[in-house]
């Protein structure tokens, strides 16, 4: 296998909308066992999961072992967090929280080695032995990382929405992403991401991304509202997470056995 391919690069032209979840228990296993389930990508999330570096890289590497593609969230647009998660080998990082075209520019130098000719000039530092290289056994590593990285922009306010052009104009911007949760907050309506002002926030991004040929994601927290994401026009998706996936089936195997004759209900508080 050809490390510097990033595997997510194609799937982002395979045409059909991939398919995702988010990594919120920071369990090693549970990213392998998503990655079993056959989800197309996984996103390992730094920004709301409490992950140091040394649990990001045992979720790599378990994932590695399975089909999906790891997209790997760095908690801030940060060029040290951003150096550290690229050479612990995230190929496919996403930015939060990108407000306008400087914060999108700063954010694809921080994945770049400085090298002749870039419009938008590296600032990764260097270092010889890690992860990514292969432990410096992967050939024409320094040459090719840059064009091996794929760097995926959140657009999460109404400030960042209407700079959405700007933002996927950088040179370097390969995909958005729409953080429903935080836009939904963003309009004034915390937590209700079905609010009609934040659906139609949620498809005018569709919208203006493919009308300038940009790849746009987005999260649901169900099958039946990925579906009308995808109908808005998503080119990538993610349902709910491992957490919320085990919490929904857990209160409903609980529901279904207090329904039992018998059954004590626990009425106790946590």
């Amino acid at each position: 296998m050809d490390i510097l391919n990033n595997p997510f690069r194609a799937l982002l032209a395979a045409g059909s909308p991939p398919l995702g979840t988010w990594l919120m228990s920071g369990s090693p296993a549970t990213a392998e066992a998503m990655g079993c389930a056959g989800f197309d990508w996984l996103c390992v999330d730094m920004e709301h999961v409490p992950l140091g570096f040394g649990d990001a890289i045992a979720i790599l590497q378990a994932i590695a072992g399975t089909r999906a593609c790891p997209v790997l969230r760095v908690a801030w647009n940060d060029q040290v967090l951003v150096k550290r998660a690229l050479d612990i080998g995230a190929q496919t990082l996403m930015f939060p929280f990108v407000e306008n075209a400087d914060e999108a520019r700063r954010a694809v130098a921080s994945t770049r080695y400085p090298a002749p000719g870039q419009e938008t000039p590296g600032t990764r530092g260097y270092a010889a032995m890690h992860r990514a290289s292969r432990y410096g056994t992967a050939q024409g590593y320094n040459e090719r990382a840059n064009d091996a990285i794929v760097r995926i922009i959140q657009i999460e306010t109404p400030g960042s929405l209407a700079r959405l052009e700007e933002i996927a104009a950088i040179d370097g911007v390969d995909a958005l992403f729409v953080g429903p949760g935080d836009m939904a907050a963003a309009l004034g309506h915390l937590g209700d991401i079905a609010h009609p002002d934040v659906q139609a926030a949620i498809a005018d991004a569709a919208r203006r991304a493919k009308a300038v040929g940009k790849p746009i994601g987005i999260v649901g927290p169900t099958p039946e509202m990925v579906a009308r994401f995808i109908a808005y026009g998503y080119s990538y998706v993610a349902v709910a997470s491992d957490m919320g996936m085990m919490m929904r089936q857990a209160n409903a195997f609980l529901a279904d056995l207090r329904a039992i004759p018998g059954v004590a209900l626990n009425t106790g508080a946590y």
